[in-house]
């Protein structure tokens, strides 16, 4: 008998809109944002199509508490441990996103240029597109090479948003400690294949 894996999630409000924290056997897996609960849940049942999936309620709950104070403010950093699963390229695209310090901003060739891969930058994008852990793993920090905002899976409202809360925090900040604390090895790298 096959067992599927069980995701536990919650839904709450948050200051860009409902937020939903799951939580798999290793970590946090996904952290989506949305004005709609009925679509929060579809995106995180389409991204994890074997799992078995059990809401739980907000109040109380340590891990969304957490998250959420991470959202709303950007000085906060999330102590709880990731899991994350994707494919061998996009995990090492995630890994690039989690260096970028806040306050500052990069853009797809610079990331792919990071990873070696200097050709790849709509490959980069794509990996971002499909990040399943909204601002813990910052892919608003990426812009187009003209320094524009591009699009954004949360929105590019909601980006403008984070970016200009970063900005205001990391004045005189040193962000160092941060990006050592949520480096990748604190994460779980789970296999493509994990996600099916």
């Amino acid at each position: 008998m096959q067992t599927h894996p069980v995701l536990r999630y919650t839904i709450g409000e948050c200051s860009l809109g409902l937020l939903l924290v799951a939580v798999g056997e290793r970590g946090i897996c996904a952290i989506l944002i949305d004005d709609a609960r009925e679509a929060l849940v579809a995106d995180l049942q389409r991204r994890f199509r074997r799992a078995e999936l059990r809401e739980c309620p907000a109040a109380g709950n340590s891990r969304f508490e957490q998250v959420r104070r991470c959202v709303d403010d950007p000085s906060q950093t999330l102590a709880a441990p990731l899991e994350l699963h994707g494919t061998p390229f996009q995990r090492k695209v995630w890994d690039a996103l989690l260096a970028i310090p806040k306050g500052t901003t990069t853009n797809y060739a610079e990331i792919a240029r990071r990873i070696g891969a200097p050709t790849s930058s709509r490959a980069v994008g794509a990996a971002i597109a499909a990040n399943p852990l909204a601002v813990v793993v910052p892919c608003h920090r990426v812009l187009r090479s003209d320094g524009a905002l591009s699009g954004y899976r949360w929105g590019v409202s909601r980006k403008r948003v984070l970016l200009e809360r970063e900005a205001r925090a990391a004045t005189g900040d040193d962000a160092a400690p941060e990006r050592a604390e949520r480096g990748i090895s604190r994460i779980s790298l789970a296999g493509a294949a994990d996600q099916e």
